[in-house]
């Protein structure tokens, strides 16, 4: 078929281009799915780091540590091949939203705690002087002042989760890029399109948000430089 980007691959790649938009789905709904479990995870471990009480903070530590520092993909093989051994059989397409989402939800963990520990601890002491109580005190007036410092490094968050959706391909998940591998060995070799497609595709998912978040970060740092200098004439009037 000629070179590995002939024009013969390429009409071939068209011709089957259901493939492709198939796994696309699988992996935009893997993508959703686990970052929806990320959020909720992270929240709650995120609160549990600063929590008053000790046993939550461990348990947010052990959390965050463990996932962090083991790689994703031994992760999905321990669902994948090791629980079926104590009975809990799931399917790869769970295998990847809870394997992705409990491994992106301990760095969530830790970007829900950066911002919070950001917030001035006189904004608690504030809170308390007014009669809230702790729950009240972090939903009322922390969370919300933290929100802006979370979401940029929450929406590369985001991104990497997109982009690490891609360990289906190593259990037959029926995602995009184990599409992509699939079509592309069935035959004719034809890797070169199939990846090329499969990189433009996980790029019109990922770069918009890290677009964004650039873009939010960029005006928070301006409206911040805005702030000092009216800070600064306040003071000297």
């Amino acid at each position: 078929m000629g070179g590995p980007f002939s024009p013969a691959r390429w009409l071939r790649l068209f011709a089957d281009y259901n493939q492709f938009l198939q796994g696309f789905g699988i992996t935009l709904f893997v993508a959703l799915s686990a970052l929806i479990l990320a959020l909720v995870l992270g929240v709650i471990f995120g609160l549990f780091s600063v929590s008053h009480l000790k046993p939550l903070r461990i348990a947010a530590r052990v959390y965050a540590e463990f996932f962090q520092n083991t790689p994703l993909v031994i992760q999905i093989f321990f669902f994948y091949n090791a629980l079926p051994y104590v009975g809990v059989n799931m399917g790869v397409i769970s295998i990847g939203i809870i394997g992705v989402g409990i491994y992106h939800g301990a760095y969530v963990a830790e970007v829900v705690r950066g911002g919070i520990t950001s917030i001035s601890k006189g904004q608690f002491e504030a809170a308390r002087s007014q009669g809230f109580s702790y729950l009240q005190s972090m939903f009322y007036i922390i969370l919300p002042q933290a929100v802006k410092i979370i979401l940029p490094p929450l929406a590369n968050q985001a991104v990497n989760l997109m982009k690490n959706t891609s360990v289906l391909a190593l259990i037959a998940g029926g995602d995009l890029m184990y599409r992509a591998d699939s079509w592309a060995s069935n035959g004719s070799l034809s890797y070169g399109p199939a990846y090329v497609v499969t990189g433009a595709l996980y790029f019109m998912l990922c770069f918009p948000l890290a677009r964004w978040a650039r873009h939010f970060e960029e005006r928070l740092k301006n409206r911040d430089k805005l702030v000092v200098p009216e800070i600064l004439v306040g003071v000297e009037q």
